[in-house]
């Protein structure tokens, strides 16, 4: 295989930001190349400008959503998408986020599939098996640029928190010269006190001189004047470095428990249930129940009907799904559904009007504290309409719509795809102190032992 890749003066912006400026980069055969970043940042954009730009290269490209194959799960449409793609033996191969809807059979499998391929890899990934299994090259997108780094993606890592803690070293010790340069300004005005009251005699035969004792102190004052604006300036400029370096805000929330008390009893009851399309049974014999404060798993290999059920669960909400059903089903009315694509979010609001909508009974006051707690600060931050918003964004703001109105059953479908590792760990920190009942499909072990689920239902 001959044939390279080579990109010259990439840039891509949008009205309201820069994500990165004049990119060129070559891509070898054999090179196996993650792109990682924050939510919003322009990975999945730089991926779609490649494959429009790669013409001389056989390519082959499988997008988050895929819109094939549509009788399948999301793990079945992943798999039937790479195998027609890697049948074409393509020099390219570009995949975005390829493990969200895998469970772990199907995720070992990709990855034996992506360490055996031999052409040009560029994934977009948060999954650090996939980052450090399966890639050598790490192209970081981020303060509208991207950095390349040629190494191990725990390597990366410790290079950065190596960083960060020379920048923090460097800052406790400006603090430390900022109180010794205080200490000797005290030392020097009391000095200049003494001698100040030793020459007042001088000073009222004189009257146009100062004293010695003034001078000095007025000495001593401009000289730390100056070296408290050197130690502000150098302290700033560190900052600035380290907020580069992206230190992790964490969210603490609150809930607004007065909106809806979790009361005591079922809020899910099934007996003797089944599942399915028009005449087709996907799912027979299921008995489940989920009590107020209950946290409950639904497990199952790629396939095993984890969103039919979730469907028929939902049948009875605003959530409506077309999907029948058979048995005994009590569902609360009183439900939250989030999912990873934040269904719930009117993508022509603002975020502000979410929470207006979510608590209609708050002045605008308590709104913003509401939103500040979300990490939703600035004017900007406050009024972007939600199709504005980078998918980090948009999870934290369907977090903090849910915290303003609490519903006694929170039901949870995939949301750990496509989050990056800090809005992964904002989620988290909400959900473990979620007041009522949780029911969540994923195939993220961690994240699940994470949120402290208690049961699971395994429809294996």
């Amino acid at each position: 295989m001959s044939n390279i890749l080579r990109l010259c003066d990439l840039t891509l912006s949008f009205p309201h930001k820069t994500c990165f400026d004049g990119f060129s980069s070559i891509v070898y055969p054999g090179d196996r190349i993650a792109i990682i970043g924050r939510n919003g940042s322009g990975k999945s954009s730089l991926l779609r400008l490649i494959r429009d730009f790669a013409d001389n290269v056989g390519t082959a490209y499988i997008p988050q959503i895929i819109t094939d194959f549509d009788s399948c799960s999301g793990g079945e449409k992943f798999n039937k998408a790479l195998s027609s793609a890697l049948a074409n033996h393509p020099d390219l191969l570009l995949l975005d986020e390829p493990t969200n809807h895998l469970d772990a059979e199907n995720k070992r499998s990709l990855i034996r599939n992506l360490q055996n391929f031999r052409g040009m890899l560029l994934v977009v990934t948060h999954d650090p098996e996939v980052l450090r299994r399966c890639v050598d090259i790490l192209w970081h997108i981020d303060d509208g640029k991207i950095t390349v780094f040629n190494g191990k993606y725990d390597d990366y890592m410790r290079q950065k928190q190596a960083q960060y803690n020379s920048l923090q070293k460097q800052r406790n010790a400006l603090d430390r010269q900022k109180e010794e340069a205080h200490q000797n300004l005290m030392k020097q005005r009391e000095r200049s006190a003494k001698s100040k009251a030793s020459g007042r005699k001088k000073v009222e035969n004189k009257r146009w001189m100062k004293s010695v004792g003034d001078l000095k102190g007025m000495k001593a004052e401009v000289a730390q004047g100056k070296q408290s604006l050197s130690i502000e300036k150098r302290k700033q400029e560190l900052t600035e470095q380290m907020q580069q370096l992206r230190v992790p805000e964490v969210i603490f929330p609150k809930f607004n428990l007065l909106a809806q008390k979790a009361a005591d009893g079922a809020v899910l009851s099934v007996s003797g249930g089944a599942v399915g399309y028009d005449d087709k049974i996907i799912l027979t014999n299921i008995s489940l129940s989920l009590q107020s404060g209950q946290r409950l798993a639904i497990t199952g290999r790629n396939g095993s009907g984890k969103t039919t059920l979730l469907k028929a669960i939902l049948n009875n909400s605003s959530h409506a799904q077309s999907v029948t059903r058979a048995g005994y089903w009590y569902v609360t009315q009183s439900i939250g559904f989030l999912d990873q694509h934040y269904q719930t979010l009117n993508p022509e609001k603002s975020a502000l009007e979410i929470i207006a909508d979510a608590a209609p009974q708050w002045d605008n006051a308590v709104k913003r504290r509401h939103l500040n707690d979300f990490l939703f600060r600035k004017n900007e931050e406050v009024n972007t309409l939600v199709k504005n918003l980078s998918g980090g964004e948009r999870a934290r703001l369907s977090l903090a719509q849910i915290a303003a109105n609490p519903p006694k059953l929170l039901i949870l479908d995939e949301i750990t795809n496509n989050l990056d590792i800090e809005t992964r760990d904002n989620v988290t920190q909400v959900l473990r102190d979620f007041p009522g009942a949780v029911l969540v499909v994923s195939h993220d072990s961690n994240f699940l032992r994470e949120i402290q689920i208690e049961e699971y239902y395994d429809l294996d």
